[in-house]
């Protein structure tokens, strides 16, 4: 996946948490999205097994940033894992916009910490922060 340097923030930190994040259990993979356009910064897990490519078009896809810090987990890096998961990150960063815009509706003093999204086979856990959006997808615990 291509990946992009964050300014400003503890690489080290970031790259030490998103390991320990992916040795969890139950976690499925992660992506990392730029806050201000929810390109793809950084990916683990093989997104195509919780959401395998649908388009071969990549018109509607949100642009992938290039260069940067930031190693790779996982060497998994074909067209399909990369279009699987700018199609997953695009349909996050509609659902995130929308419940933006419905916080910002009922008070617009307020704002939005966290997201989860829980199915019957997992649960999307989506934390903004200043400059990038963490999406978590793990196994849906039992109830």
């Amino acid at each position: 996946m291509a990946e992009k340097s964050l300014p400003s923030v503890n690489t080290e930190s970031i790259e030490e948490a998103l390991h320990r994040l992916s040795k969890k259990p139950g976690v499925k993979a992660w992506l990392m999205l730029d806050r201000t356009n929810g390109a793809v910064l950084k990916t683990n897990g093989q997104i195509s097994l919780v959401r395998p490519a649908r388009s071969s078009n990549s018109k509607t896809s949100l642009p992938s940033p290039t260069g940067g810090s930031f190693s790779t987990d996982v060497n998994v890096n074909t067209d399909n894992e990369t279009q699987a998961a700018q199609e997953l990150a695009s349909m996050v960063w509609s659902f995130l916009s929308t419940a933006g815009s419905l916080v910002d509706e009922i008070d617009s003093e307020d704002e939005l910490k966290l997201l989860r999204l829980r199915t019957k086979k997992q649960e999307l856990v989506i934390v903004p922060e200043t400059k990038y959006l963490l999406v978590v997808v793990h196994d849906t615990p039992p109830v």
